[in-house]
C-alpha cells in the first residue's frame, strides 16, 4: 500500500498544474512574443515610409511640409521603445501607443498628398511609387493582425491570472501583473490611411 508521503508526491504535480504553475508563464511568454511581432510590424513601416517619402518628394515638391511631417512622425515613433517587460506599465504603453499613433496620422496626411497623384502623373508612373504604395498598405494591415493577435493573448493571459485556480500561482508565485493592451488612442489610428488616391 502506497504510503501518505508517494500519494502526496504523486498527486503534488497535478496540484501544481491545477494551480496555473505553467499555464501563467506560457501565457505570459506568449502575450510577449505576440508583442515582439508588433514590434516588428512597426518597424517595417518605419522602413518603407522613408523610401516612400523620397520617391514621392522628388515629384511633388511642394508637398514637403506633408512629407516633412511624415519622416518626423516616423523617427519619433521610431524613438520610443518599449521592452517586454514594460507590457504591464500603462504609461509607457501609452507612450508607444502615442508615437505610433502619431505616425499613423501623418500617414494619413500622406495618404491626401498622394491623393494629389493625378496632378503629378510622373509619379503614378514610377515603378518604385507603385511597388512601395502596395508594401504600405500590406504593412498597415500587418499590422492590424499583429495588434489583434497581442490583444487576444494579453487577455487570455489576463484572463488566466485572474481566475481560479491559476491565480494561486499567479499571485503567489509569480507576482504576476496584469498586461496592457494596445488600444488607438488617436481617433481612426486603427484604420489603415488611404494611399488610393482617395480621402
Amino acid at each position: 500500500m502506497p504510503s501518505i508521503r508517494n500519494v502526496v508526491l504523486l498527486a503534488m504535480p497535478l496540484t501544481l498544474a491545477a494551480c496555473g504553475v505553467n499555464t501563467v508563464p506560457t501565457r505570459e511568454e506568449t502575450a510577449k512574443a505576440k508583442w515582439a511581432d508588433v514590434q516588428a510590424a512597426f518597424q517595417e513601416r518605419a522602413n518603407l515610409v522613408p523610401n516612400l517619402a523620397a520617391v514621392a518628394k522628388g515629384a511633388a515638391q511642394q508637398e514637403r511640409g506633408i512629407l516633412t511631417g511624415v519622416v518626423e512622425a516616423r523617427a519619433k515613433a521610431t524613438s520610443v521603445q518599449l521592452k517586454a517587460d514594460d507590457l504591464t506599465d500603462p504609461v509607457k504603453m501609452a507612450q508607444f501607443q502615442a508615437a505610433q499613433n502619431q505616425l499613423s496620422t501623418s500617414l494619413g496626411g500622406f495618404g491626401r498628398l498622394l491623393a494629389n497623384v493625378e496632378a503629378y502623373p510622373e509619379l503614378k508612373s514610377i515603378t518604385n511609387y507603385q511597388m512601395l504604395q502596395s508594401q504600405l498598405e500590406g504593412q498597415e494591415n500587418r499590422i492590424r493582425v499583429a495588434l489583434r493577435d497581442y490583444n487576444g493573448a494579453v487577455q487570455s493571459y489576463n484572463t488566466t491570472i485572474r481566475t481560479f485556480p491559476d491565480i494561486v500561482a499567479a499571485r503567489i508565485i509569480y507576482g504576476a501583473k496584469p498586461m496592457v493592451p494596445y488600444q488607438a488612442v488617436t481617433p481612426g489610428a486603427e484604420v489603415a490611411p488611404s494611399l488610393d488616391g482617395k480621402i
